[in-house]
């Protein structure tokens, strides 16, 4: 008999009196208004959205066991807001009728916290604005009277818009510092230029970058676009706020980010033509020649633009009014003769863009200019790492790519960097503007031969291959689904540190994999996928990883189909596309693996994408397939005979799936069985020594037991998984108090 007083599995609403567990009317009141329909449906979408993190999951199983309780019957995971209101209001009839489970909701509600929306960060703000700006009243002034007028139920939406370096980024900045006081709940930056997916990043991952920069924890982020989306406008209703998202490319990657709220304003930036979104088009046009030779002079110093000043107005007209241009221009003047020739040379051997036609692009022109003027080794580093669009280069990327010591290359960076050519990024990585890349790249090919620019991208290839595998098997030294560390390179220590490194090289990662299919090096791609495990399955970030996994899994499925490798690969795009919600492709894809595994006499292989499957279905609350597929799996395990490859993993395998097992038959109130599976996890965990796997069993066990009405038992259980963790698991140690509050509250 479970804790509700009925057999298990059957349902629970005949026969329970409307008062029993009461103290009295007024607290039954409290209680029903504790578990009102807006607080259920408010935890079901918080219970949901938080499923990332690995006390998400905790919660999420608790909380569908608890429905399967509460309903009688199996009810899948609501993925909608419709059907969340739909769950909710069958519980709530529910408990209507039932004291006793009224109560354990209570419970729940009031130890795991009333969801609500998180409190809105007022971020880091936006990037400052440039110091010499000039000239952009008119723009400015019509995005002030965007962000001030009625509003009329029209949101508040700028698209601001001009050719390449034009200083489209600078205005919005600039009112951004002019309108500050107008935005007390904060100003947020999303810049999507440095994406490595081509085409950039898609809405979902737009989202996340924003409602990361508002303060919301990775583990708290919403799985689906249409999540994230509901959480920003939460976050943000009744705000005052400025959102600028710059280098934006299409109207999908910000369409859900157009806001409800008359205080908060949106301005997108488009460097190049503009789309077609419902806005107000602000286009940012060239400088004026009086502005730019404005500009030309604050940029030079007063000192060094009258050594020139017989020069000025030939290039103010050759810059034709660009913000970009004219800074590239400024800074050549220190280095240039009063005639436009470097010390040394003649006159008109600068290299300089006065022997041009003046129509010319000014940026491609300035461009061209400043590599001019670069050391030949420079400028040829330069044009071969612009063919790799690397979103960071640092200076081991740099020295593989020229193929020179990594002393060298952080000189050629320094140059490029005082050249304009280069941007410094995070750390000590670079990178280039777009069309500053365009221009070198399509240069490097008539400067340096198909055969030095091929050699140049497989070097950089090689380097990001590299430090991924290093990275990856220092983040999980004993998986066997990370390849073991090169011999040569950089071996990285404590798995932090691995773990560390392939956050910092994530974008580089994922383009390396683009770049290497485009270019033919399938094995290479594949591996590099490959070393993105994990990351994935340790921090996260599957919107960033999802491009690279998607080419790797069609790519071995047309060159090594039904292989291991194939099957790992579509191990890796499940699990990512699990974790964003896209389950129907998810399940797809672990279907693909467990083919492919099975196909190469991988029996290890096949039983994990079996048990992944198995655990798709607990997720979703779908208990009796979950139990399926782990009993399938625990066959396939057990076929693995002695000396076979995995032989030695097999008793910790089944200790794994001991626990999965447990916990998909507590969904299915199968309450004995499951203490039973889960007592054997522990005892394998205790003696094997693996604190943490040992907490995580005792805390399943702990809320079966509580589920069965042994508490007593249960809160042991708790007090031992608290001696187990570690400090800082303040995620698993919050959970465990809150368990504990409803094992000492009687019902």
């Amino acid at each position: 008999m479970s804790r509700w007083g009925y057999p298990p599995g059957q349902g629970q609403g005949q026969g329970q009196g409307q008062g029993q567990g009461r103290s009295g009317e007024q607290e039954g009141a409290d209680v029903l208004e504790v578990v009102a329909l807006s607080a259920l449906t408010a935890f079901l979408m918080s219970v949901g959205n938080g499923a990332a993190g690995e006390m998400g999951k905790q919660l999420l199983l608790s909380t569908g066991a608890l429905v399967r309780r509460t309903t009688g019957r199996q009810t899948p995971l609501p993925t909608s807001p419709e059907e969340r209101t739909e769950l909710a209001g069958l519980v709530h009839a529910r408990l209507r009728r039932d004291a006793r489970l009224a109560d354990e909701w209570a419970l729940v509600l009031r130890t795991h916290g009333r969801p609500g929306t998180p409190a809105l960060a007022r971020g880091g703000g936006l990037p400052p604005a440039p110091r010499h700006f000039t000239n952009r009243q008119r723009e400015l002034r019509r995005l002030a009277r965007e962000a001030t007028r009625p509003a009329d139920g029209r949101p508040r939406v700028a698209l601001l818009h001009g050719p390449p370096g034009i200083g489209t980024t600078a205005a919005a900045l600039r009112l951004g510092a002019e309108q500050h006081a107008r935005f007390p709940d904060g100003q947020f930056y999303v810049d999507l230029r440095d994406a490595a997916a081509d085409g950039g990043p898609g809405p979902g991952a737009v989202l996340a970058r924003l409602l990361r920069q508002m303060g919301v924890e990775p583990g708290l982020l919403p799985a689906a676009a249409a999540d994230r989306e509901e959480l920003y406008r939460r976050l943000t209703a009744d705000r005052r706020a400025l959102v600028v998202v710059d280098h934006a490319t299409s109207p999908a990657q910000v369409r859900g980010l157009i806001p409800s709220s008359p205080g908060v304003f949106l301005i997108v930036v488009v460097s190049g033509r503009p789309f077609a979104l419902e806005a107000e088009r602000v286009a940012v046009g060239p400088l004026s020649d009086r502005h730019a030779a404005r500009m030309l002079r604050d940029l030079a110093g007063a000192e060094e633009a009258a050594r020139v000043r017989t020069r000025l107005p030939r290039l103010v007209r050759q810059c034709a009014g660009n913000a970009f241009a004219l800074r590239a221009a400024a800074a050549r003047l220190g280095t240039e003769e009063p005639d436009g020739s470097r010390p040394g040379a003649g006159p008109g051997s600068g290299g300089g863009p006065e022997e041009d036609a003046e129509a010319n692009d000014p940026v491609r022109e300035a461009v061209r200019a400043a590599t001019g003027r670069l050391r030949p080794a420079t400028a040829r580093m330069c044009r071969l790492a612009a063919l790799g669009a690397w979103p960071g280069l640092d200076a081991p990327l740099a020295a593989a790519v020229a193929d020179a010591s990594p002393d060298e290359a952080t000189g050629m960076l320094a140059e490029a960097v005082d050249a304009g050519l280069l941007e410094p990024a995070a750390g000590e990585r670079h990178r280039f503007r777009p069309e500053v890349r365009r221009y070198l790249a399509d240069t490097a090919g008539p400067e340096h031969g198909v055969a030095e620019c091929s050699a140049a991208v497989v070097r950089g290839l090689d380097a990001v291959l590299n430090r991924a595998l290093h990275a990856a098997h220092a983040a999980l030294p004993g998986s066997w689904r990370t390849e073991p560390a090169p011999s040569d390179g950089t071996a990285y220590g404590a798995e932090a540190e691995g773990l560390g490194v392939l956050r910092t090289e994530l974008d580089n990662v994922v383009r390396a994999v683009s770049l290497a299919d485009q270019y033919g090096h399938v094995t290479t791609a594949l591996r590099l996928a490959r070393a993105l495990w994990p990351l994935q399955l340790k921090a996260g970030h599957w919107d960033d990883v999802l491009p690279a996994l998607r080419i790797a899994a069609r790519r071995a499925d047309d060159h090594e189909p039904r292989t291991r490798m194939a099957g790992a690969l579509h191990f890796q795009l499940a699990h990512c596309l699990d974790q964003l919600g896209q389950r129907e492709e998810a399940d797809r894809a672990v279907l693909a693996a467990v083919e492919c595994e099975r196909a190469a006499g991988h029996l290890r292989g096949e039983a994990s994408a079996v048990e992944m499957l198995g655990l798709f279905h607990l997720y979703r609350w779908d208990h009796p397939a979950a139990h399926e597929r782990f009993t399938e799996a625990r066959g396939v395990y057990e076929r693995i005979t002695s000396g076979q490859e995995g032989s030695g993993d097999l008793p910790r395998a089944l200790a794994l799936l001991d626990r999965h097992e447990g916990r998909a038959l507590r969904g299915m109130d199968r309450l004995d069985e499951s203490r039973r599976l889960l007592g054997s996890a522990v005892a394998f965990f205790e003696r094997t020594g693996e604190a943490y796997n040992t907490a995580r069993a005792l805390t399943d066990l702990a809320e079966t037991l509580h589920d069965a009405g042994l508490d007593i038992e249960a809160l042991a259980h708790i007090t031992r998984a608290e001696r187990l963790l570690d400090p800082a698991a303040v995620p698993h140690r919050q959970y465990l108090t809150a368990l504990r509050a409803r094992c000492e509250t009687p019902v």
